[in-house]
């Protein structure tokens, strides 16, 4: 469920290593798997997530979940109709943010954003989104992780 709000953006943005293990549906239970894009949080932070896809209608972006330490969320649900997704996220706890180069709108609170141009002129924050590549899976799991902590070695 996307929160009402977001947590303010750290001020200084540290890189988080990446390390996102994309795992292809049913591979997480022994239940019938589910056709959704779902995102786990397997860091020890609180993470808030937000999300780019097309649609019939063109780009469109949304945020915010916010994902507790450990936390799953389904992102979108039923069978995936494209195969390129994009996440941004940012750890709330302890800075930094998980981020790629393709650019799209966002803000700070609760949104749904038709259209990647333009962001600044439209009010809107311009943040870089990371590449999912689902192999046009009808289902599939992103999971965050850390390989550098913000301020460890």
């Amino acid at each position: 469920m996307k929160a009402a709000s977001l947590i303010s953006a750290p001020s200084r943005r540290r890189s988080l290593g990446l390390a996102i293990a994309l795992l292809g549906g049913g591979f997480l239970s022994a239940s019938p798997a589910k056709a959704d894009l779902r995102l786990c949080n397997m860091t020890s932070s609180r993470v808030g997530v937000a999300l780019g896809y097309r649609d019939t209608q063109g780009w469109i972006t949304e945020g915010w979940w916010n994902l507790n330490s450990r936390g799953c969320e389904t992102l979108l649900k039923g069978q995936l109709a494209g195969r390129f997704y994009y996440i941004y996220a940012i750890d709330y706890d302890r800075g930094g943010e998980w981020s790629g180069r393709s650019f799209m709108c966002t803000r700070e609170r609760e949104f749904t954003i038709r259209g990647t141009e333009d962001c600044l002129a439209r009010g809107f924050d311009r943040s870089g989104f990371f590449e999912v590549d689902t192999g046009e899976q009808k289902s599939w799991t992103i999971q965050l992780t850390e390989t550098n902590r913000p301020g460890g070695p």
